[in-house]
């Protein structure tokens, strides 16, 4: 079994809230797993939250392009040395510049997304001639190219976080104002909660069975009869999905409706329909 340091119990304790003496019990039980350890703390009801360790330090910027029709776009983040930099208005250019090349090849793949051109230029020589302009090392990170019946997106603490939110819509015009409008409010709040996924379905089996047991645990520790029991995981379970699936959220900007509700909502009012069925959400360094 691993040896438990004095530092890998202070950093349980600080991804989980636990008292000292609590998390070297878990690291030990956990023989030094320290994600077993969070799993083991919160089956105890004893972390505050399962937060991941490591924050990247890069800085740069997230930029978000919707095509014109409304029927597509790409997310993208460029990295730089300094927030300085990362905030310039020419580094974000050289970003959007990019994000341009991305979207009109549907590209979603960092290194062949270097090798296209813009006006005879490669992404690769671009992202030169920012380092030559700027004075500082440049990194194309990541970027993601989506299409659906509508597309509408999001930028946060002008690049932070970027968003863009895919829809299946009918008898509804992706590009009119009200749509959009709508549109962005939904990716706002991707932006702000950070769901892990659009709807249940698309919450990955082994991330429900994870929290499932970590639910039947939690109730087992309870001493109740098996049915209560039961009742206790499958309720955690549900407030889980609720938490956690973007259309059975509470809208961050009215609480009393869902965005499942938000979406009806403005489809009667724009009369037709609309779906949400997916979104991209990059958050910088992250």
């Amino acid at each position: 079994m691993a040896a438990i340091t004095a530092a890998m119990v202070k950093e349980l304790r600080e991804l989980t809230g636990a008292g000292m003496m609590e998390c070297k019990k878990a690291l030990n039980e956990a023989e030094g797993d320290m994600d077993k350890a969070v799993d083991v703390l919160r089956t105890r009801g004893l972390a505050a939250a399962a937060k991941k360790a490591g924050r990247a330090t890069n800085e740069g910027t997230v930029t978000v392009i919707v095509a014109e029709d409304g029927k597509s776009g790409v997310v993208l983040e460029l990295n730089c040395e300094t927030d300085f930099v990362g905030m310039n208005e020419k580094f974000k250019a050289y970003a959007d510049r990019i994000a341009g090349v991305a979207l009109s090849n549907k590209c979603s793949d960092v290194e062949a997304l270097k090798d296209l051109s813009d006006n005879g230029e490669t992404v690769a020589d671009i992202i030169t001639d920012a380092v030559h302009v700027l004075g500082e090392n440049a990194n194309l990170a990541r970027v993601k190219t989506v299409e659906a019946g509508a597309v509408c997106s999001y930028i946060h603490m002008g690049g932070k976080i970027g968003v863009l939110v895919q829809f299946d819509v009918e008898g509804i015009d992706p590009t009119a104002a009200d749509f959009v409008a709508y549109g962005r409010n939904v990716a706002m709040q991707v932006a702000a909660i950070s769901p892990v996924a659009a709807n249940r379905e698309g919450v990955p089996a082994d991330a429900v069975e994870h929290e499932r047991a970590i639910y039947v645990a939690q109730a087992a520790e309870s001493g109740k009869p098996e049915n209560i029991q039961q009742k206790m995981a499958e309720g955690r379970l549900e407030k889980f999905f609720k938490e956690n699936c973007l259309t059975e959220q509470d809208y961050v900007k009215n609480p009393d409706q869902t965005i499942a509700q938000y979406t009806d909502e403005v489809a009667k009012q724009l009369g037709g329909s609309i779906k949400v069925v997916g979104f991209v959400r990059f958050a910088l360094g992250a």
